[in-house]
C-alpha cells in the first residue's frame, strides 16, 4: 500500500492540462481562463459623472457663486461643446464630462432658477468624477489560469472581450460494474441494489467542470467488462466503481490490463477507499475506485477531484484543508488515514459516530471530511482539526 500523497503524487504525474478552446462569453462562466486576456479599451472610455448634478471648472466654485445653464449631457448622449467658466451644464450619472468642466456639483447642492444655477454654502470639495482608465486601462491583464466566476465574465465584458480562450472540459467515463446493480427507476431483484455511486460521482464531476459520460452498468464478467472499456474510448479519464478488490468477481484490473492498462498502482493506506487502482489506458488516465458508496465519493473528492482540477490547467494540489476545532472528543485512529464524515458548525466539527463506508445517509448529512492521520491519537474536544469541504 501507498499513502495518500504518494498516490496523489502517481496521479498528478498520469494527466497534464488538455488543450485550450474558444467560447463565446456567454458559455464562460465556470470555464477555466487557458490563456492571458487583454483589455482592448479603457474603462471608463471618457471622465464621467458619479452623480446627477452640474458640470463646471473647479477653479470657478465659490459658495453663492452662479452659473449659467447652457446644455445637458445624459448618459451615451453627450453633450459637445466647451464650457466656459461662468457656464454649467446639467449631467447625469454615467454622462461624458464636457470639454472645459472637471467638476461635478451635486444636484442638491444648487438652486435653479430658469437656466442660472446658484451654489449653497457647501464646501462642493468632491468632484463626483470617475476618471478615464480608474477601473482599466487598455492591454491591462487577466491572468491565466483563473476559475471564471460571474464577476469575472462582467469584467470580460467591459474590456469587450466576446470570445473567450478556456481548457477543454474533460471527458469522465464512469463505469459502474456488479451484478447486484440495476439503475435507478429499475425495479431490483431480491438480491440487487441501486447504482448511485455513478450518479453521485457524475454530479461532482460535473460540479468540477468535467464532463461525465455515464455508461451502461458492466456486469461480474470479462466480455461485459471488455465492452465496457471499448464504450469508454475517446474520454480522457475513465472511472470504474467497484470490482477492484481481490474477490473471485473483482475483475476490473485483469480485464484493463488485458486492453492494455499500464498500472501506477493500486491500494492506498487510507480509510475508506483502500482498493484504489490508477494507471495509463490508451491516451486516457484510468482511476478503480471502491465500489462502497461512501468510498467511492470520499475518493471522489480525495483525488477525482484533484485530478480533474490539473486537468483543467489550475495546477497540482491536494484537496483544500481547514483546521477547525473538535466540537466533541475524537477517539485515537489506526493505521490507516482516515476521512470521516462530520459537520462543521458554530461549535466546531462534529465526527459522526457511524463511519460504515455503505452509509449514504450519513454521507448526506455531513459537510465536511475530518482527516485523521496515520496513527493520531485521541483528540479532546477543542483541539483542532483538518477538514475537506464537501
Amino acid at each position: 500500500m501507498i499513502s495518500v500523497d504518494e498516490a496523489l503524487s502517481h496521479l498528478f504525474a498520469l494527466v497534464a492540462p488538455l488543450e485550450a478552446e474558444e467560447v463565446p462569453l456567454i458559455s464562460a462562466h465556470g470555464r477555466v481562463l487557458a490563456r492571458d486576456v487583454s483589455a482592448t479599451r479603457n474603462q471608463p472610455p471618457f471622465a464621467a459623472s458619479a452623480m446627477d448634478g452640474y458640470a463646471v471648472n473647479a477653479q470657478a466654485i465659490a459658495p453663492g457663486r452662479t452659473f449659467d445653464v447652457i446644455g445637458e449631457a445624459a448618459a451615451g448622449h453627450a453633450w459637445v461643446g466647451t464650457v466656459g467658466p461662468s457656464q454649467a451644464v446639467r449631467i447625469f450619472t454615467g454622462a461624458p464630462l464636457p470639454d472645459g468642466t472637471d467638476h461635478v456639483i451635486i444636484q442638491e447642492n444648487v438652486t435653479r432658477t430658469g437656466d442660472t444655477i446658484t451654489l449653497d454654502d457647501s464646501a462642493n470639495d468632491t468632484a463626483y468624477v470617475r476618471p478615464a482608465g480608474a477601473d482599466f486601462k487598455m492591454g491591462d491583464v487577466i491572468p491565466a489560469p483563473r476559475l471564471l466566476t460571474p464577476s469575472d465574465v462582467a469584467l470580460l465584458a467591459s474590456m469587450n472581450i466576446a470570445i473567450v480562450p478556456v481548457t477543454r472540459r474533460p471527458t469522465v467515463a464512469i463505469i459502474a460494474t456488479g451484478d447486484e446493480l440495476v439503475q435507478p427507476g429499475e425495479a431490483p431483484g431480491p438480491d440487487q441494489i441501486i447504482a448511485s455511486n455513478s450518479y453521485g460521482l457524475a454530479a461532482l464531476i460535473n460540479q468540477l467542470g468535467a464532463v461525465p459520460r455515464l455508461l451502461p452498468i458492466a456486469r461480474d464478467n470479462r466480455a461485459s467488462l471488455a465492452l465496457a472499456f471499448d464504450l469508454a474510448a475517446g474520454a480522457d479519464l475513465i472511472v470504474t466503481i467497484g470490482g477492484a478488490s481481490v474477490g473471485d468477481h473483482d475483475l476490473v484490473g485483469d480485464v484493463a490490463a488485458d486492453k492494455g492498462m499500464d498500472r501506477s498502482f493500486y491500494k492506498v493506506a487510507m480509510r475508506p477507499g483502500k482498493p484504489l487502482m490508477a494507471g495509463r489506458l490508451g491516451t486516457a488516465t484510468m482511476i478503480g475506485l471502491p465500489g462502497n458508496p461512501v468510498s467511492a465519493m470520499v475518493c471522489g473528492h480525495v483525488f477525482l477531484a484533484p485530478v480533474i482540477r490539473k486537468m483543467l490547467g489550475l495546477g497540482a494540489h491536494p484537496a483544500p484543508r481547514e483546521n477547525h476545532p473538535l466540537a466533541k472528543d475524537a477517539p485515537a485512529n489506526g493505521p490507516r488515514e482516515h476521512y470521516m464524515r462530520a459537520h462543521l458548525g458554530p461549535e466546531g466539527v462534529t465526527i459522526f459516530d457511524r463511519q460504515d463506508s455503505a452509509l449514504l445517509t450519513v454521507l448526506a448529512d455531513a459537510n465536511c471530511l475530518a482527516v485523521r492521520p496515520i496513527n493520531d491519537p485521541a483528540r479532546p474536544s477543542r483541539d483542532h482539526i483538518a477538514i475537506i469541504r464537501l
